[in-house]
């Protein structure tokens, strides 16, 4: 190897470097640095406030300077600049260990390191930023003579490092062994040796150097962030860390590049060999990994096509079967209506005494017949407004009518149910004159049925105390709401989210009302969508009473 100059003494032995055949360390720092750099600023921007994507760029960071400060180190034959460059790395060398323990531990608890943790890693740290501005690390060094004075602290930063490694180790392994998931194991196991082999691979430079006086060696060390990266990369492919698995697959094709090339730098053929066998020996490793992770994922993305052709298939008769089951309801129900008509008439006339005389006994079971006849007719128009709904062929007529007229009726009508539970309705308007008009653009019919099943509701389930009724306008929004408030057995704040379902009915209500089929709300939404209004309840609770409330836009 062309040197200008090697200083050979008993401590660190510094190469002042020719440029026209520069060492490994030239051919290796940049494109490692720039590795480093670009997985840690995409992990980054990609989740900033994920705590693991933070300290994985500050431990790239931290890297990446140690790396460049090294160029300089190397390159420099100043003896000012290579003590402040030594001190600076001094500090960085075990930030990195640090921060890697950290990052290990996130990513494996799933959790921030704990406090005492952290004030056990700031106190070993501690004296090197007090020691490092003084002469107890590096005294002097002179370029000339090539002299350097080591001081008596200067082997504290490999100390605390070997600490660090080893306590990284201790979390690898118990983590390990508390872990039930093979999966998640595999992933720690990854993890916790590519990140071994990082601080061993980073510790390698400094305590090589200064123990065997072969730099050049030491300079493999620096080979230890590419095989972690590669180690990431495919934790990144294989267990989707960070969500990133584009950028996994570069970082391990990138990692390789650089294994390959740092061979063109080198000179002696045995290193070369040693180097293109450990580089061999990665490359089949995961090259394995990745072609049995690539037939896997072809084998999965075959087998997601199929099963999503049989769902579509699926869906698609579900759909033909779904609307067989209300074409059937439909028709079912159109069908039943006439004899049920039938029977509520020919029993009304009977009651009205049409056909004569009857005895208390038989008025009694015709009575019986007129009430289970007239409940079922409403539980087949709740059925066949259900598959007209789901047909989408329910009919709507829209007409410019007045909403006050339209409630006033549905009271009227509801009178009798009301004066014999013995409650105490109102209703008012907002404003109060009688000549105010709440114009709307609705269907007449749907819009008394919705009306209607909302005050008949509170009827039902309000045994005793009173329903208010009001009807109000807002002119500056435009819209026209009416509330519907009883003093019944409330809703319960579980039952509040579904109210409006299918199928949907509260316990309380169950018990005041055991004919309801939980039907009328969900047509009624469906009604009241169908006219671009609002339909919602509010309530306290079980036994609070609860009110309903309908908005649709004001007509001028």
């Amino acid at each position: 190897m062309n040197l200008v100059q090697t200083c050979n003494f008993s401590g660190p032995q510094y190469l002042i470097i020719s440029e026209n055949v520069p060492p490994l360390v030239y051919y290796s720092h940049l494109p490692i640095v720039i590795m480093s750099l670009l997985i840690g600023f995409y992990v980054f921007f990609k989740n900033k406030e994920k705590l693991a994507n933070q300290i994985i760029l500050i431990t790239t960071l931290a890297f990446s300077a140690w790396v460049l400060l090294d160029s300089i180190f190397w390159a420099s034959n100043r003896s000012d600049v290579i003590m402040f460059v030594w001190a600076i790395q001094v500090l960085i060398e075990p930030l990195v260990h640090a921060s890697s323990l950290y990052l290990l531990y996130v990513l494996l608890y799933k959790r921030d390191l704990p406090f005492l943790s952290k004030i056990l890693i700031f106190v070993l740290y501690l004296p090197l930023i007090i020691f490092v501005p003084t002469n107890y690390i590096l005294s002097s060094f002179d370029v000339g003579s090539c002299l350097s004075q080591e001081a008596q602290y200067s082997y504290y930063s490999y100390v605390i490092e070997i600490i660090y490694t080893l306590w990284l180790v201790g979390i690898g392994i118990k983590r390990y062994l508390t872990e039930n998931d093979k999966q998640t194991r595999k992933e720690n196991i990854y993890l916790t040796i590519g990140m071994v082999i990082l601080l061993i691979g980073f510790s390698w430079g400094a305590i090589t150097g200064s123990f065997t006086e072969d730099w050049n060696l030491a300079q493999f060390g620096l080979f230890g962030m590419p095989i972690f990266m590669a180690f990431l990369g495919y934790s990144i492919v294989k267990f989707k860390l960070f969500n990133l698995k584009l950028i996994g697959s570069n970082v391990l094709v990138l990692s390789l590049w650089i294994l390959v090339g740092s061979l063109l730098a080198i000179q002696d053929i045995d290193v070369s060999h040693a180097v293109t066998a450990f580089t061999l020996i990665i490359s089949i490793i995961f090259g394995l990994i990745l072609i049995q992770s690539v037939r896997n994922e072809v084998a999965q993305r075959e087998h997601n096509e199929i099963l999503a052709s049989d769902l579509t298939k699926a869906n698609t008769r579900l759909l033909e079967l779904d609307k067989q089951k209300s074409e059937f309801v439909s028709f079912a129900t159109h069908q039943l209506r006439a004899p049920l008509t039938a029977m509520k008439g020919y029993s009304s006339l009977i009651l009205e005494g049409e056909y004569g005389n009857v005895t208390d006994e038989t008025r009694q079971a015709i009575g019986r017949i007129f009430d289970s006849s007239n409940t079922l007719t409403n539980i087949v128009n709740d059925y066949l407004n259900i598959s007209r709904i789901d047909l989408g062929s329910m009919k709507y007529s829209f007409d410019m009518l007045d909403l006050k007229k339209l409630v006033e009726n549905v009271i009227g009508e509801l009178k009798p149910n009301i004066e014999k539970k013995e409650l105490k309705i109102t209703f008012s308007t907002q404003p109060s004159s009688p000549d105010t008009r709440f114009m709307v653009h609705i269907d007449q019919d749907k819009m008394k049925q919705v009306i209607a099943n909302l005050i008949d509701n509170s009827v039902k389930y309000t045994p005793k105390g009173s329903i208010d009724v009001v009807l109000s306008k807002n002119t500056k929004e435009r819209n026209i709401l009416l509330s519907i408030k009883d003093t019944g057995v409330g809703i319960a704040p579980e039952v509040m989210p579904k109210l409006f379902s299918k199928f949907t009915r509260a316990e309380s209500a169950n018990k005041q009302n055991i004919y309801g089929t939980g039907l009328g709300l969900y047509i009624a939404k469906q009604i009241v969508i169908a006219h671009k209004g609002k339909l919602w309840a509010e309530s306290l609770g079980d036994g609070k009473g609860s009110t309903f409330f309908l908005e649709l836009d004001m007509e001028v």
